[in-house]
Formats: structure tokens, C-alpha cells, sequence
């Protein structure tokens, strides 16, 4: 009888154990950061350096994993379909989030319901770049040719529905180019066939071209900022060049599955928000063209609102419609 009593009582304590360990304090094991997008593009590189920072402030490892495929929307349908739990996040990119409701006909989740804000995270314009075999070295020749030479010239995106295939579209609308686009599963494959000579120019953001640039692969032609920017002052800005009306860029932010526990999301966001603050991972940011935004989650939510109303605006205006 003692036995079994005793047998009793180390089963109850077993459980209550585990019922409190599974009630301890988060995070008990690593986090994994889901980014939609190859290895080597921009949302990879801010989704890397902050994941780094992130594992040193949690004490636990915040591991990346490279999701690509379907203009961001394969990994960020992994994330919402993910235990809402806080040990799976999204480092998200305007086109999984603000670009694909509206030019998606069958979208596997719906990112305002299916995916809870919890900062921004960072800001990046886009850079016209070309093939240095394009025979131009200003914004107003690169239009010349591309005019003169009507549907010879192509431009590669992320994919179909991109951010940078909406500036590309946008782009044509502004200037009267007639070019072709060809969609690519990411960043990373793009810029390696416009180094080739596959494609003749293309929009991406400075972590992506800079390094080229300055090896000599791309040519800059302008920047989509107010100002030049310090880690390429040797480009004009859009205006400066001629073409004040366009704009272009990306913006990245952290996301959980919806129902994560909100004590979860403000201590992602505490720890986030500190860091972003922080001179070490603003000062890599903006060594590499990315400016630091951090946000509450009411206000990232109010600007991922922002965010598809204009892009809803965009697409209507260069007749692009949902695929």
C-alpha cells in the first residue's frame, strides 16, 4: 500500500512538474526566424543581424531558416500555420504582407487576421542599377536608350507581384520605357543574373547592389531617397536625376502566428525595440543602407494598414490585377 502510495505521489509530482516547467518563463528552447527569401538579400541580411542580437538578449539560440518561393508568401504561410507560441516568428518584407492581398487571387492566409504586428524593423530604398554593358550613365541616357530601343531591355524582380516588380511597372508608366519584366525566386538569383548579363537592370536595395557597385559588377543610376545617402553619396537621388515622381523601397518587420500570447509579443517587442535603439545594430543597419524603425505593434499594425492601402492605389494606377 505504501508502495503503491508512494508511486502515486511521484506520478503527481512528475506532472505538476511538467505543467509548470510548460508554465515557465519564455523562451525555453531556441526561436526560429522564418525569411521568405534567399540567402543574400536584404530582408536576410537585417533578418540575420537582428536574429544574432536577439539569441545573445532571449539567452536561448534564434536560429534563421530560409523560406523562399511565391513572392514571400510560402514562408510566411509556414509561419501562420506554425503553433502560435512565440517559437516561431516571421521576419516579414512588404510583399508577403502588404503587396500580396491585392494582387493575389487565392492567398493562403490573410496577413491583417493570420498574423499578429510586433515591431518594424527596418527601412530600405531601392537603387536603379544596371549592367555596366548598358550603354548609359545617367538616369536621363538610361531613358534615352531604353526609348530608343523599345522592348530590348529587360528587368529582373523578386517575383511576380514584388515590390521592386511594382517600381519596375511604375517606373516604365513614369518614363514611357517599354522593357520586360522576368520574375526571379528572390534578391539573391536576380542580382546574379544581372551581373551575367541576363537581364539589363533591375531595383533592389543597398545591401543587395552596394558591394557590386563599388566592385564594379552594377552601375548606380539613382536612389529613391529624399537625400543622397552617406554609404553611396556618389549617386543622385531620383529627383536629382529627373524623376521627383517615383519612389520605391522595401520595409521589414517581425510578425508572430495570430493568437501568441501578448506578454510573448511585448517581450519580443521590449527586446527588439532595445536593440534597434542600440549603436551596434543601428550603426550595421545603416553601414548597410538599412534604416532602423522600430515600432510598437499597435503602430507597426497601423502602418502594415498604411502599407496596402497604398500599394492598392499603386496597382490600380499601372493596371496590375490579381493573378
Amino acid at each position: 500500500m505504501q508502495r503503491r502510495t508512494f508511486l502515486l505521489t511521484s506520478a503527481a509530482a512528475a506532472v505538476q512538474g511538467m505543467a509548470h516547467a510548460q508554465a515557465g518563463p519564455w523562451p525555453a528552447r531556441p526561436v526560429k526566424i522564418v525569411i521568405a527569401y534567399p540567402p543574400g538579400g536584404s530582408t536576410d541580411v537585417a533578418g540575420r543581424l537582428l536574429a544574432q542580437q536577439l539569441g545573445n538578449r532571449f539567452g536561448q539560440q534564434v536560429v534563421v531558416e530560409n523560406r523562399a518561393g511565391a513572392g514571400g508568401t510560402l514562408g510566411a504561410n509556414s509561419v501562420v500555420r506554425s503553433e502560435p507560441d512565440g517559437y516561431t516568428l516571421l521576419l516579414a518584407a512588404s510583399p508577403e504582407v502588404s503587396i500580396a492581398p491585392i494582387t493575389m487571387k487565392a492567398m493562403p492566409y490573410d496577413p491583417v487576421r493570420d498574423l499578429q504586428p510586433i515591431t518594424g524593423v527596418g527601412q530600405v530604398p531601392f537603387f536603379l542599377v544596371v549592367n555596366p554593358a548598358v550603354p548609359a550613365h545617367t538616369l536621363e541616357e538610361f531613358i534615352a536608350y531604353g526609348k530608343a530601343n523599345p522592348g530590348k531591355l529587360s528587368y529582373s524582380s523578386f517575383g511576380n507581384n514584388t515590390s521592386n516588380h511594382l517600381a519596375g511597372e511604375l517606373f516604365k508608366s513614369l518614363t514611357g520605357i517599354r522593357s520586360v519584366h522576368i520574375p526571379y525566386r528572390g534578391s539573391g538569383p536576380s542580382i546574379v543574373d544581372l551581373i551575367a548579363g541576363q537581364v539589363q537592370y533591375t531595383f533592389d536595395t543597398p545591401p543587395a547592389v552596394l558591394e557590386h557597385v563599388r566592385a564594379g559588377k552594377l552601375r548606380a543610376l539613382a536612389v529613391a531617397t529624399r537625400q543622397r545617402l552617406a554609404s553611396a553619396p556618389q549617386v543622385p537621388t531620383f529627383a536629382e536625376a529627373g524623376l521627383p515622381s517615383f519612389s520605391g523601397g522595401t520595409w521589414f518587420g517581425l510578425f508572430a502566428p495570430a493568437r501568441t500570447p501578448r506578454a510573448v509579443i511585448d517581450r519580443i517587442n521590449a527586446d527588439s525595440v532595445a536593440l534597434l535603439h542600440a549603436p551596434e545594430l543601428s550603426k550595421a543597419f545603416a553601414d548597410r543602407g538599412i534604416v532602423a524603425s522600430p515600432q510598437t505593434p499597435e503602430e507597426f499594425a497601423r502602418f502594415v494598414q498604411a502599407e496596402v492601402a497604398k500599394w492598392k492605389d499603386l496597382a490600380g494606377k499601372v493596371g496590375i490585377v490579381a493573378e
